[in-house]
């Protein structure tokens, strides 16, 4: 379908940090959380089936930013090592060829390279710093930006990156019992127990949660109602947009760089592990005119395909040959799905790697982690879709031909790049701990 106009789209890019979508009432959730994203998603296509493959953060954001996957940038870790090489080119550097200007909101320069602008704000809080207005402190720092670039001649590229789903989970009032009504302190709820009994969190925790909390639904709860203050602060940001008249020649993107597990699998309120928590996110795109309304897609997609999928959306052609693919021939029926089996890592708190298909999926433990997991784990999605029931003992010839295809896509993109395997370069250990909430906000600097 041909533009509306010779200018090229802006891009407005929502890259929320942590939210898993099956929290989303855009995605079924029986709570009501995102009803302005549910709209977006109204209006525009919603990928049913969006995978962040490697966890955390850093191998989150990259591919989404490069259309690249771990082998070519060798970035698998919190900590990176190195600089991105410099051969790949990353979003807004390939934008910046075609005359668009950029401007990226919670990241600085270094790995998240390329923007011609960059700004901070207050992400970061403890219990007694409360409220978490994460989300608002976005939005005041945003407004001009993003006014600024409308009254400009030029397209432009906005990145965004929430943090409201990101642990410690503070909404503003009334946000923080919105879902919730019960007393968080009943001495007679054991529930929390095993939460501060995990001694690697447990100083980090007490940081952020309410003093003397008892009821870990009241934190489950916690979530939600970040994710629902998020999605009224994102729903401003639209509206700008509208206000601005710009709605009909800017394409917006809704994803994240990966999930985050509540009170599943005792990895608690963290995003680690490879289980479906961690690896399931949202994607929803908006184009009006170019891309149909109210469509769910239901083909496996990656966080890699996002790059791809806005240049054959913009209709520009660099000449770049990405790993991942675009996603419009799912639209047109002309592919079912873009993945049927993809490389699964994590590379923080734990360090482990297997291979997920549509109906199995399968990890192993490179080194032994502080949660005393197996270390090897097999799951059939289809019959024990919350991944309760490891079968990797019951199961062995599957372990063994899964491990083996594992092994040959890690050797088929190890020959393809040129370079190594980046999760063999990382040792984690298990006497790690995260501490205070500045700690957390210290880690994820280095």
């Amino acid at each position: 379908m041909p533009r509306k106009s010779t200018r090229l789209p802006n891009i407005v890019f929502f890259g929320v940090d942590s939210l898993r979508s099956d929290h989303m009432s855009a995605y079924d959730y029986h709570r009501l959380t995102t009803p302005h994203i549910d709209r977006l998603a109204d209006e525009g296509v919603l990928f049913e089936k969006m995978f962040s493959p490697n966890i955390p953060t850093p191998p989150g954001y990259i591919p989404m930013l490069t259309g690249r996957d771990l082998f070519s940038t060798q970035v698998v870790s919190l900590h990176h090592k190195d600089p991105l090489d410099p051969a790949i080119p990353t979003l807004p550097e390939i934008l910046r060829d075609f005359g668009y200007s950029s401007a990226c909101i919670g990241f600085g320069p270094g790995l998240y390279r390329g923007f011609d602008e960059y700004a901070e704000y207050r992400a970061w809080m403890n219990w007694e710093e409360r409220p978490g207005d994460k989300a608002g402190k976005l939005n005041e720092v945003t407004m001009p930006i993003l006014n600024r670039m409308a009254a400009s001649n030029k397209p432009f590229f906005l990145f965004m990156r929430h943090m409201d789903p990101h642990s410690p989970y503070l909404p503003p009032h009334p946000y923080d019992r919105m879902f919730y009504t019960g007393n968080e302190c009943d001495p007679n709820n054991k529930s929390m127990e095993p939460v501060f009994a995990f001694a690697p969190f447990a100083d980090f925790f007490r940081s952020w949660m309410p003093p003397g909390v008892t009821d870990i639904e009241y934190v489950n709860a916690s979530y939600d109602g970040a994710l629902a203050y998020m999605d009224g602060c994102i729903q401003q940001l639209l509206n700008r947009l509208d206000e601005l008249g710009i709605v009909e020649e800017t394409i917006v993107v809704f994803t994240a760089d990966h999930g985050e597990t509540l009170d599943e699998h005792d990895c608690y309120f963290d995003h680690h592990g490879l289980y479906e928590p961690t690896l399931t996110v949202p994607l929803i795109i908006r184009y009006p005119g170019r891309l149909p309304e109210g469509v769910r897609v239901p083909g496996h997609t990656q966080l890699k395909d996002i790059v791809p999928t806005l240049m054959e959306l913009i209709g520009i052609r660099p000449k770049i040959k990405f790993d991942g693919m675009s996603q419009i021939p799912l639209l047109t029926g002309d592919r079912a799905t873009n993945a049927t089996e993809f490389y699964i890592t994590e590379c923080t708190w734990m360090r482990k790697h297997g291979i997920r298909t549509t109906e199995w999926k399968f990890f192993e433990a490179l080194e032994p982690d502080f949660h005393n997991k197996p270390p090897v784990e097999l799951y059939n999605l289809v019959e024990d879709p919350l991944e309760l029931n490891n079968l990797a003992d019951k199961e062995p010839g599957m372990v063994k031909e899964l491990r083996r295809r594992m092994n040959a896509w890690i050797k088929k993109r190890t020959k393809q790049t040129g370079k190594g395997n980046p999760i063999l370069d990382y040792h984690i250990g298990t006497d790690r701990r995260i501490g205070s909430v500045a700690t957390a906000n210290k880690l994820q600097k280095k």
